[in-house]
């Protein structure tokens, strides 16, 4: 089996690892690393012609003296854009700092991706797939808002990344998001109309020798029956109270709905930003009450307490972007009694039962009672995340999850299990089923269609970034600066 993981690597390495690594490391490249001491330092737009800087020059110190130093040199040019040597040193620092394995990357493979990169936002830019200020600004504020949040005060945060003035720090990030997302942008729209038919499918899987198609790890398939308490007339009357309060505060006293949000705000994901959410469209994934309500709302005006599956939420508009909108928003849970939580809990103690007597099945136990949309008309079938396939692989599995089956026997049927919804919404009660387990195995076009559909589409995302990247590297100006042109580059960036 070790023989075959090892066999599993190499495909994966030729397949989805590739075009991974081709639409990401960008990202790590030009992404404002959290965890290092410096900002990079990218000149994104040259306001001259750029002209190959000397290594070594001369300058007087304070005694008057001259002594050699180091400038920082040019790696290479990418259609309006400059890669500096420095540039190349950081993204290997913010790399490390990530986390991000780094024995085997090297210097001519950084900069191949960070040309890769600037080559994806040099065509944006002649696509007119173009990012707006506001949209930067707003992507921005997002991050400083969280990074705040993470050092404690904007004056230790210009300390850590060592900048005079926040207008600096602003100014730095924004050049890296606005690369950052040209590059994205462009990446999307290569790969965004491709797909992938069963017969190209079917060609994929037979093109793979026998010995070499990749080996599947252990998954298991999960249903769940969800019971959640329901408050009070009362409790949510009480809601409805508090968000009026800090709704009229903000409108009549002028206080902060930014500062509001991190105070009282229980969604988990918008509190520390001050509850901001940005790019909110009609197409977005949100609940149809939320999106309905935004776009209601006028430029800074704030909405009536109103409720979703989620609890009770109210939404100041804080920017009107074309067909997008910049929100802040903060949500609150009606209280439940434990009464209420002891009955759902019994409730479900008694619908467990009644599945081991054989009075009905789990599926119409999750289609009867269960109060989870998603799952209940699907026999409770739990759906990952990821690529909406019922599997989960043990080795990938949310480990509060795993934790909660991983010693449950075919057809064994778990006691009601509390947790909290992590999307808000308050505690619920669970029953928890595995339903089917499959053992680690070497693909198979039927039981594995899923997963081989999504290797097909992988590599065929590949080759159509492969032949963008040809064209486009033909057609646009490039110079790879003279101690860089023997890097052995994976694209022909010398021109040759």
């Amino acid at each position: 089996m070790k023989q075959s993981k090892k066999k599993n690597l190499r495909f994966m390495n030729r397949t989805k690892a590739i075009l991974v690594s081709t639409l990401l490391l960008g990202f790590f490249a030009t992404g404002f690393a959290q965890q290092t001491d410096t900002l990079p330092d990218t000149q994104i737009e040259p306001d001259e012609t750029v002209l190959e800087a000397s290594l070594d020059v001369a300058k007087k110190d304070s005694t008057n003296n001259f002594k050699k130093i180091k400038l920082d040199g040019i790696a290479a040019v990418v259609g309006d854009y400059v890669i500096l040597d420095s540039d190349i040193e950081k993204t290997l620092i913010d790399l490390k700092s990530q986390g991000v394995a780094t024995e085997d990357v090297t210097k001519c493979g950084l900069l191949g991706k960070l040309m890769e990169d600037r080559l994806y936002a040099h065509q944006a830019v002649q696509d007119s797939l173009l990012v707006s200020d506001d949209e930067v600004a707003a992507t921005t504020e997002r991050q400083i808002q969280s990074f705040i949040q993470q050092t404690g005060s904007m004056e230790k945060l210009l300390q850590f990344y060592r900048k005079e003035d926040e207008a600096s720090l602003r100014e730095d990030i924004n050049k890296i998001n606005k690369l950052r997302m040209l590059s994205e942008k462009m990446q999307s729209s290569i790969v965004e109309k491709i797909e992938i038919t069963p017969e190209e499918v079917r060609q994929f899987y037979n093109n793979i020798p026998e010995d070499e198609r990749p080996v599947f790890g252990a998954e298991m398939e999960i249903a769940q029956i969800v019971k959640a308490p329901k408050p009070t007339e009362k409790e949510k009357q009480n809601t409805i109270d508090k968000l009026n309060k800090i709704r009229a505060d903000v409108l009549d006293n002028d206080s902060s709905f930014s500062v509001k949000a991190i105070l009282y705000s229980e969604d988990p994901g918008s509190k520390p930003n001050g509850g901001f959410i940005g790019n909110v469209t009609r197409e977005s994934g949100y609940v149809k009450e939320f999106k309905d309500v935004t776009f209601s709302l006028k430029q800074g005006e704030i909405s009536e307490p109103f409720e979703t599956m989620f609890g009770y939420h109210i939404i100041f508009l804080e920017k009107i972007r074309g067909q997008e909108r910049d929100i802040r928003h903060i949500l609150m849970q009606p209280e439940v009694s434990q009464s209420a939580l002891a009955e759902v809990k019994k409730e479900l103690d008694t619908i467990r039962q009644h599945i081991i007597d054989g009075k009905y099945t789990f599926a119409e136990a999750a289609l009867n009672f269960s109060d989870e949309k998603e799952t209940k008309f699907d026999g409770g079938l739990l759906r990952n995340p990821i690529n909406y396939d019922s599997r989960f692989e043990l080795t990938k599995m949310d480990p509060a999850l795993y934790n909660q089956v991983r010693n449950l026997k075919d057809d064994e049927i778990s006691y009601p299990l509390i947790e909290e919804d992590p999307r808000g919404g308050g505690p619920k009660y669970k029953l928890l089923k595995v339903t089917n387990r499959y053992d680690e195995h070497t693909a198979n076009f039927a039981q594995d269609y899923t997963k081989i559909q999504e290797l097909a589409k992988t590599e065929k995302q590949y080759k159509a970034i492969k032949k963008w990247m040809d064209k486009y590297i033909t057609d646009t100006y490039v110079s790879v600066s003279e101690g860089n042109r023997s890097c052995d580059f994976a694209n022909n960036w010398v021109k040759e």
